[in-house]
């Protein structure tokens, strides 16, 4: 097995724990009613999906799509040209999409306002599905390169 292939196959066993924990956070918040004044258990609930969200889509946008670039032999150059391969591969939506979840991810790490913190637990909330989506079709996607 080369040495890219292994890393792609750790890296995919790495997002499948992810998606697990990420889908978990997603299930256990979903039903929590916005626009309102939360507890201190929904806040907590509400903090792990975002810091899970956000380590998700870097993870899979800085290892595992790259990790598939060198396992295709693709050009690794910008972050750019790994979205775009991602998105030839058929893995996401246009890359529109993706930039949005992005743009998101780094709202999660600047945030500190109370009431916008609101607002982007109900974008997170919504953004999570296709993010599961996104590492699902990645994991299925992969799948050939475990034997």
């Amino acid at each position: 097995m080369s040495h890219s292939k292994s890393i792609l196959l750790k890296n995919i066993q790495a997002l499948k724990n992810q998606f697990s924990w990420l889908e978990r956070s997603y299930l256990i918040c979903q039903h929590i009613p916005s626009g309102r004044d939360y507890s201190p258990e929904e806040m907590d609930a509400l903090e792990t999906l975002c810091s899970r969200f956000a380590r998700s889509i870097d993870y899979l946008i800085r290892k595992v799509f790259r990790s598939i670039d060198g396992v295709e032999l693709e050009n690794q150059g910008t972050l750019i040209d790994v979205v775009n391969n991602a998105e030839k591969r058929g893995l996401i939506e246009p890359t529109d999409k993706l930039r949005e979840i992005k743009e998101l991810r780094i709202d999660i790490v600047h945030e500190y306002v109370l009431e916008d913190v609101k607002s982007l637990f109900v974008d997170v909330i919504e953004a999570t599905p296709s993010v599961l989506e996104i590492m699902q079709n990645t994991i299925t996607y992969c799948s050939k390169y475990r034997q």
